[in-house]
C-alpha cells in the first residue's frame, strides 16, 4: 500500500508536469487570420480607413463624445460580459476599453436563446453632471435598464431598472438641463397593421433615476404612412441649432433596414418628415454582385467632432451570396452632409465605400477591421477583452496557467441553453483560418474538445478529438436543427494522449476542416463543407458567428 506522503509526491509530480486530466482540456493557443479582398487594398492609413470599422458582429452602434474622446457601444445579447465598450480619438481605430455589464450582479442571461438578451444599447453623455449612461433592454426578462458611470473605464454602476420605456431606448438631455427616454413600442390605441410601431417618450428625472409623467407619442408608423411602413425603431433624439432631430430605423433589419429622419422647433411636435428619406439604405440597389457590397445598413447614430464636423455610425452586412452572411452585422463610419438643415448619411442609390477619406487619423494596433493575424497564447493573468462566453459562466471553469489556457469539463453541450465550458472569438472576415492546438484525453464518447462554430443552439459545428466505438478519433459534427457527423478519423492509441492540432479555413460559404498530430502535416478531416448554416439568413437571429474553444463531457 502505497503511503500518503508518496499519494502526495505523485499528485505534485502530475500538476508540475502539467499533466491534463479527462475533465480538462488545455489549449496552447489560438491563431485567427483574416484575408478578405475587400481589404486586400494598400491605403494611407493616417489619411483613409476601411469600412467597416468593427467588422464582425459589432451591431446597434452608438456612440458619444467627452471632449476629444469618444465611446462606443453595440449589442452584445445573450453573450457574456455584455455590451463592449470602445475608445477612439479619431472615430476609425478603436480601442476595446472593457464591457458595460462585466458582473453577474449586474445582468442575468441564464436559459436564453443565443440572440436574446440585451438590445441595442444607447450610450450617452450629460456633460451637466459628467456622467455616462449605457440604456438597454434584456429581451428575453422584459427588462429594460441602465447603469452609469463617471469613467467607462473604470466600470459602471448596479443595474437601474425602468418601470417605463420599451425596445431601442435612448436618452437624451437638453441644453436646459432636462433629460428625457425615447423608445419604440406599439402604437397607442393598437396596430392598424402588421408591423406598425410607432416611438413614444417619457420625461426623465435625473435626481431619482427615474421615469417621469405619462408617454408621449412623437411618431407612429414612420415615414409615407400611406405605404404602411413597419418597424420603426432605434430611436436617437438631438437637438441642434433650432431644431430637435429625430432620427430612426425602419423597414426591419434586414435587406430593407434603413434610417429615417423627422424634425420639429419643440419636443411636443408637430414633427416634420424629411421629403429626402430615407437618409441612409441600400435597398433600391439593384446590383447584387456590385464590388464589396454592403446591405441592410440602419441603426445609425450621430456625433459631432470637436470641430465641428458631423458623422454617423451606423450597422450593415456584408453577404457573400444571396442575403447569406456568416459575419453578422458590423458596424460602419461615414461622415453626414447637411442640406437644408437636413442631415444625410449617404444619397439615394450609392453604395457603401470600403476607402473612406478622413485627415488626421491615429493608427492603432488593435484588430477590429481590414486584414490582420491574431494570436493569443494566453500568457496573460486575464481574458483579452475580446474572449465573451456565452451567457453567465459557470466560475472557476477556466485558467491561465502561462503558456496556454485549461477549460475545465461541464456536462453542457453546445445545443442547451446554459452556459458551455468555452470561450468564444468572433469570425471578423469573409475568408478566414483559425487554428488552436488541444490537449485532452477523452474516456467516453461523451467527451470532447476543440472548436465549435457557433450561430446559435440549432446552427453549428462541432470538431474535436473525443471517442468513436470505443478508440480515440476526432470529429466533425454539422448541425442545421438536425445534427450529422459528416467527418472523422480513428486515432491510434498512442495518439489517445497526444497533442492535436485543429485548423479550420473558411471562404464565404464553404469552410474546410483539418487536423494534425504528432507535430504531422495538416489532413482534411472534410473540405467544401456547406456552412450556409452559420448564416443569419438561415439560422434567424442578430448575432453573428462566432469561434468557440470548447470542452464538453455531454457531447
Amino acid at each position: 500500500m502505497k503511503s500518503k506522503h508518496t499519494i502526495t509526491f505523485v499528485l505534485f509530480m502530475l500538476l508540475a508536469c502539467n499533466v491534463v486530466t479527462a475533465q480538462t482540456a488545455r489549449f496552447s493557443h489560438f491563431t485567427y487570420n483574416g484575408n478578405d479582398a475587400r481589404f486586400d487594398k494598400t491605403i494611407d492609413r493616417n489619411n483613409q480607413y476601411f469600412n467597416p470599422i468593427l467588422a464582425g458582429y459589432y451591431p446597434d452602434p452608438s456612440v458619444c463624445r467627452k471632449g476629444d474622446t469618444y465611446y462606443l457601444a453595440t449589442s452584445s445579447f445573450s453573450f457574456f460580459p455584455g455590451v463592449p465598450i470602445f475608445t477612439s480619438k479619431d472615430l476609425v481605430n478603436w480601442t476595446q476599453i472593457g464591457h458595460a455589464l462585466d458582473r453577474d450582479s449586474q445582468v442575468s442571461l441564464h436559459n436564453l436563446g443565443v440572440s436574446d438578451g440585451l438590445f441595442a444599447p444607447s450610450l450617452t453623455y450629460n456633460k451637466k453632471n459628467d456622467t455616462f449612461y449605457m440604456l438597454t433592454m434584456n429581451m428575453g426578462k422584459r427588462e429594460v435598464f441602465f447603469v452609469k458611470t463617471k469613467d467607462p473605464a473604470k466600470g459602471w454602476s448596479e443595474p437601474i431598472r425602468l418601470k417605463a420605456g420599451g425596445m431601442d431606448a435612448s436618452f437624451f438631455f437638453d441644453n436646459d438641463g432636462k433629460a428625457y427616454i425615447v423608445y419604440c413600442t406599439l402604437p397607442i390605441g393598437g396596430q392598424n397593421y402588421q408591423g406598425e410601431m410607432a416611438i413614444h417618450m417619457n420625461q426623465f428625472c435625473l435626481s431619482g433615476d427615474s421615469v417621469l409623467g405619462n408617454k408621449t407619442e412623437l411618431i407612429r408608423g414612420g415615414t409615407h404612412i400611406e405605404r404602411e411602413p413597419q418597424w420603426i425603431e432605434g430611436p436617437h433624439l438631438y437637438h441642434i441649432g433650432k431644431y430637435y432631430y429625430l432620427m430612426c430605423a425602419e423597414g426591419g433589419t434586414r435587406s430593407q433596414h434603413s434610417e429615417v429622419i423627422f424634425r420639429s422647433k419643440t419636443l411636443s411636435g408637430p414633427w416634420e418628415e424629411f421629403e429626402g428619406n430615407p437618409i441612409l439604405t441600400q435597398r433600391n440597389l439593384t446590383n447584387a454582385h456590385r464590388p464589396d457590397i454592403v446591405t441592410s445598413t440602419g441603426h445609425a447614430d450621430l456625433i459631432q467632432t470637436p470641430k465641428g464636423d458631423w458623422w454617423a455610425v451606423f450597422l450593415g452586412c456584408r453577404p457573400y451570396e444571396e442575403d447569406f452572411y456568416n459575419t453578422g452585422r458590423d458596424t460602419y463610419l461615414l461622415p453626414v452632409k447637411w442640406e437644408n438643415n437636413w442631415p444625410i448619411i449617404l444619397d439615394a442609390g450609392k453604395a457603401v465605400p470600403t476607402v473612406v477619406n478622413k485627415k488626421g487619423l491615429q493608427p492603432s494596433g488593435t484588430h477590429f477591421t481590414g486584414n490582420f493575424t491574431y494570436t493569443d497564447r494566453f500568457e496573460s493573468n486575464k481574458l483579452d477583452t475580446q474572449w465573451i462566453f456565452l451567457r453567465n459562466p459557470q466560475p472557476d471553469f477556466y485558467s491561465l496557467v502561462g503558456n496556454g489556457i485549461s477549460l475545465k469539463s461541464l456536462p453542457v453541450n453546445i445545443m442547451q441553453k446554459e452556459s458551455p465550458a468555452a470561450i468564444f472569438h468572433r469570425q471578423q472576415h469573409t475568408s478566414f483560418t483559425a487554428e488552436t492546438e488541444v490537449i485532452f484525453t477523452p474516456q467516453s464518447e461523451k467527451n470532447l474538445a476543440g472548436f465549435v462554430l457557433l450561430q446559435n443552439e440549432e446552427y453549428n459545428f462541432v470538431f474535436g478529438k473525443t471517442m468513436l466505438n470505443g478508440k480515440p478519433a476526432i470529429t466533425l459534427s454539422r448541425t442545421e436543427k438536425t445534427t450529422i457527423v459528416i467527418g472523422s478519423v480513428i486515432l491510434s492509441d498512442d495518439q489517445a494522449s497526444q497533442p492535436v492540432k485543429l485548423k479550420i479555413s473558411g471562404n464565404g460559404r464553404y469552410y474546410n476542416f483539418y487536423y494534425a498530430v504528432e507535430d504531422g502535416k495538416w489532413q482534411p478531416i472534410a473540405q467544401g463543407v456547406d456552412a450556409v448554416n452559420l448564416s443569419t439568413d438561415r439560422a434567424g437571429g442578430f448575432t453573428g458567428n462566432v469561434i468557440g474553444l470548447y470542452v464538453s463531457s455531454n457531447n
